[in-house]
């Protein structure tokens, strides 16, 4: 009964008056948990708007997304500190249902899903007694907001969790029974969040005027989550209708920003691609940790960052090897740079390298203030770093900001470039239309100034250098599984990658495959700010023989993957022991 009660008060302190700034302690002095009532809290729309902000509060919250383990579970990243040894669980397919992240990430989501239902109960009962139609319509939309992150909470559960099949919460708990309740089967739990999205999709509107309310949720997002569904289950015409409406409708106002950078750093937040973004800042409530949920900062700059940061986690070999490769388009004038001496030059990586991962050897996008190579020491064999989520180019170091472990670049979740590719994607494989599907791969690299698919001459952008290769449905679609989703969408949303690799069935012999692949490593020498000439020792990846160790990924991953035990998160410890429903005890 302890464990049980024990849960009972964790969502007791997920009220929505937290995001308010009242500790749950003060809150259990000043309320009873056991007399608690909806009338007790909402009485004003100004009330509902409040609870609304616990439940962004929710969504901010790392664990909601576990960014760095949901990729670490993936093919994507090399979960840090130096190679060739990890003892990482995610990495090496060694998690089980006591592992600290699906515990976290169960908690958070739920935790959203409580506050949200709060919101919902609430405005179902106090919108019948507004008389002004102003307030009608501001309750109406608090309502759909609530509603659309209920929808996406359980839309994470169910791509998450126990093969999607995981409780359902209507209501609100009036005591702690109710707050145990049993697995409901995936096609339930879809049909659940899928009529949130719907209703979502229908109330909200495709903007906000005021400045105040640039981050809320959008028409526009539920549509986009409503496609992402329906194409994560091969539904392939509903998805595109959904994606069709986030492309073509004026309202929303979506277009893929002019620099891919924009996307990945606090320049240009909540930008014309975006769709939907949470919102984070250097505002600091020093009254609390640092690591409290009511701080409206997050930590993924210590993460990705070797310059200031923890550098646990970054790219994995092939996915560095892939950027590096990524052509780019001989016939664009944004791929040449003017040297030192004023000479012009085609630039070493694609724009969309430089900004998503930082390279030795890349000597044209600046970081932290100088170059790649004299930024950090690239020690350890680590041959590349994320740039997303740092912020490398506003301080020259992350302690710069103080108090550390802070940043306020917002995590965009899903922006324009997703949908094109998902939307290639359906067309693809619903209607086997490569020439649309190219049209939109085509639209995402164009933006980075890459070599396009298809033949020169053809397409939106005749004047663009392309490939000169014929693509059929299946030469296609690998382009997109191994080159397009990774290389735009790396280390973004909510599990794109794990997600991705499960929905398509290929987790278990793309770790074998990449298993088998050998990498090895040279020395870059460059002359630094002061005049002296440095060498920075296994810094440059490649796969080129060479008299260097050879660095290999996913060995132990190939061998522990078991489908039934990894694909899904498993339901949380916490919970099976707590819930009579699951397998906790009386």
């Amino acid at each position: 009964m302890k464990l049980r009660n024990n849960l009972y008060k964790i969502m007791l302190c997920a009220l929505p008056i937290l995001g308010m700034g009242t500790g749950c302690s003060d809150f259990l002095e000043e309320v009873n948990p056991n007399e608690m009532s909806t009338e007790s809290f909402w009485k004003t729309v100004d009330d509902l708007d409040a609870g609304l902000i616990g439940v962004y509060n929710a969504f901010k919250n790392q664990n909601l997304l576990a960014i760095s383990d949901e990729y670490n579970r993936s093919d994507m990243t090399w979960p840090g500190w130096g190679r060739p040894n990890t003892s990482n669980q995610y990495y090496l397919q060694e998690f089980n249902e006591s592992s600290s992240t699906p515990n976290n990430k169960w908690d958070a989501l739920y935790k959203g899903i409580f506050r949200a239902n709060q919101v919902i109960v609430a405005s179902e009962e106090l919108i019948p007694t507004l008389k002004d139609e102003s307030s009608q319509e501001r309750a109406n939309t608090i309502l759909a907001q609530a509603r659309f992150f209920r929808g996406l909470f359980y839309f994470y559960l169910s791509t998450g969790f126990n093969e999607g099949n995981v409780p359902i919460f209507d209501f609100v708990p009036q005591n702690e029974e109710e707050f145990y309740q049993p697995v409901k089967p995936k096609e339930e739990v879809m049909a659940f969040y899928l009529a949130d999205l719907e209703y979502a999709h229908e109330h909200l509107p495709p903007s906000y005027s005021r400045d105040i309310d640039q981050g809320r949720v959008t028409a526009g997002a539920a549509a986009a989550v409503l496609g992402k569904s329906h194409l994560y289950n091969e539904n392939y015409s509903q998805a595109m209708e959904y994606f069709e409406d986030v492309m073509e409708n004026p309202a929303y106002g979506y277009a893929l920003t002019e620099n891919i950078g924009d996307n990945f750093t606090t320049t240009n937040e909540l930008n014309s691609e975006s769709i939907l973004e949470i919102n984070y800042s250097l505002a600091y409530k020093s009254e609390i940790s640092v690591w409290a949920e009511e701080q409206v900062s997050n930590s993924l700059n210590f993460a990705v960052s070797p310059v200031g940061g923890w550098r646990s986690i970054y790219p994995s070999c092939w996915l560095i090897m892939a950027y590096k490769e990524d052509p780019v388009d001989i016939n664009d004038p944004r791929n040449y740079v003017v040297d030192e001496d004023g000479s012009t030059r085609l630039r070493k990586y694609s724009l969309r390298t430089s900004y998503s991962i930082a390279l030795v050897d890349d000597t044209d996008l600046e970081y932290y203030g100088t170059s790649t190579a004299e930024a950090t020491a690239f020690n350890n064999k680590e041959t590349g770093y994320f740039r997303k989520y740092s912020n490398w180019e506003i301080v020259e170091d992350e302690k710069d900001i103080v108090p550390n472990l802070r940043s306020g670049v917002n995590v965009r979740v899903i922006r324009l470039a997703d949908v094109y590719l998902m939307y290639a994607e359906a067309l693809l494989m619903g209607d086997g239309n490569v020439e649309e599907a190219m049209t939109y791969i085509n639209r995402v690299r164009h933006r980075s100034a890459l070599q396009l698919l298809g033949m020169d001459g053809t397409g939106e952008y005749p004047a663009a250098a392309h490939d000169n290769q014929t693509y059929d449905v299946q030469s296609l679609m690998d382009h997109l599984m191994y080159v397009e989703r990774p290389l735009e969408l790396s280390l973004e949303g909510n599990a794109i990658r794990t997600i991705d690799l499960r929905r398509w069935g290929i987790t278990k012999d793309r770790f074998e495959e990449l298993s088998q692949r050998r990498y090895y490593t040279d020395n870059f020498a460059f002359v630094n700010s002061n005049g002296q000439s440095v060498t920075r020792w296994a810094s440059v990846l490649t796969t080129e023989e060479m008299e260097s160790e050879i660095l290999m990924d996913y060995q132990q991953a190939a061998s522990n993957y078991i489908a039934s035990e990894h694909a899904y998160w498993p339901i949380p410890n916490s919970e099976i022991v707590a819930n009579p429903q699951i397998g906790g005890e009386d």
